[in-house]
């Protein structure tokens, strides 16, 4: 017989471990499907804003035990070099995924979540409940919250729409020793993309860049590319000249997708990158995820797991979904669009300089209020 669950949780970041954990704080029996083992590294900014802190708090965890970083300030930087800095509005705090993952993994354990190392292949739906299927077994349950991240097979089991469509977006990270102060989150505009550099819990400089494909390609390795493109930025030639990197190798990904996908997808309920991705430069990514697993999880528990008001979980997720997510999605899109012309970012820079206020009200746009 195959193993029945009220809710099974179908990826292990930080929106499918921060669901896991508020539902079995709730009462629920949680199972939580990821493939990884934990610590790992993964390409992402690194900064999380200050929106989410106590939520995190609510669910038992404060980053700060950690040693993450307290970041209060903003610096941008055009690929002409003109700079920039502001104070953040709600501020944020820096930590990587390698530590972060780790220990809301221990705690939804402590919780009682029941965590499984396994691979999920498909995702079926008839008569009112789902099976889940992985590379060990079949699970049974009345509810799959879809947090598997960007880009998976998932996807193209589903017959999701935004998967056939590739996409120009390579994103690609790496840990370095070196220059930037553990209170500042940079944003450095470069040809074709940008880079974010901030600190995290052990005092390395997480550096994490997204270019499009046709200037990355340019070139035949990640070396080469920086020397030759990112370079090209002073405050960006001066940081990779007097630091160390502390990985082998740098991570990277492609076939970034900033597409807009379906929230509810046969019935799998989608959070985090399975949602949407937001555009990086935006730094709000893994605020977004830990909220939308927020989001789903009120709603699952405000109708008790209750399959017979399925249809209602469903509109009230994806309503207060887009409630609260669709005018930061579209900021992000049009400003990306604006940051990689170098001729509008310059004349942006310029008018920022004299009207910081008009900067505030910009990371607003991207950014929500405390949950």
């Amino acid at each position: 017989m195959k193993e029945k669950h009220q809710i099974i949780v179908v990826g292990g970041g930080l929106a499918g471990l921060c669901s896991s954990i508020q539902l079995q704080k709730a009462g629920y029996q949680v199972l939580l499907l990821e493939r990884h083992q934990y610590p790992k590294h993964k390409v992402c900014g690194e900064y999380i804003s200050n929106e989410v802190l106590d939520y995190l708090n609510q669910l038992g965890l404060n980053p700060f035990d950690l040693g993450a970083k307290n970041i209060t300030t903003f610096r941008f930087s055009s690929n002409k070099g003109a700079a920039l800095q502001i104070d953040l509005p709600l501020g944020g705090f820096g930590i990587s995924r390698y530590a972060l993952d780790a220990a809301l993994c221990n705690l939804a354990l402590q919780q009682g979540v029941c965590i499984h190392h396994e691979k999920v292949t498909a995702i079926g739906f008839t008569d009112n409940q789902f099976e889940v299927t992985t590379n060990k077994a079949s699970y049974n349950a009345s509810f799959v919250i879809g947090a598997y991240g960007k880009r998976s097979v998932l996807d193209k089991a589903l017959s999701r729409k935004f998967i056939t469509n590739k996409t120009p977006w390579v994103a690609v990270k790496a840990h370095y020793q070196g220059p930037q102060p553990a209170h500042v989150v940079g944003l450095h505009h470069f040809e074709g993309g940008y880079c974010g550099l901030s600190q995290v819990e052990t005092g390395a400089v997480n550096a994490c860049y997204l270019v499009h494909q046709e200037v990355f390609g340019r070139f035949k390795d990640i070396p080469s590319f920086q020397e030759n493109v990112i370079a090209k930025n002073r405050h960006l030639k001066a940081f990779y000249a007097e630091s160390n990197m502390l990985f082998e190798n740098p991570l990277t990904i492609s076939q970034v997708s900033f597409e807009s996908k379906t929230i509810v997808e046969d019935h799998v309920l989608m959070i985090g990158d399975s949602a949407g991705l937001i555009h990086p430069l935006c730094g709000n990514g893994m605020a977004m995820a830990i909220h939308s697993a927020k989001i789903v999880s009120d709603v699952l528990i405000a109708f008790k797991l209750d399959p017979n008001h399925r249809s209602t979980i469903e509109t009230q997720f994806k309503n207060r979904w887009h409630h609260h997510f669709d005018s930061r999605m579209r900021a992000g899109k049009w400003i990306q669009k604006g940051l990689l012309h170098s001729g509008l970012t310059a004349f942006g820079v310029a008018i920022l300089q004299r009207a910081p206020r008009l900067l505030s009200r910009l990371i607003k746009t991207t950014h929500g209020n405390r949950i």
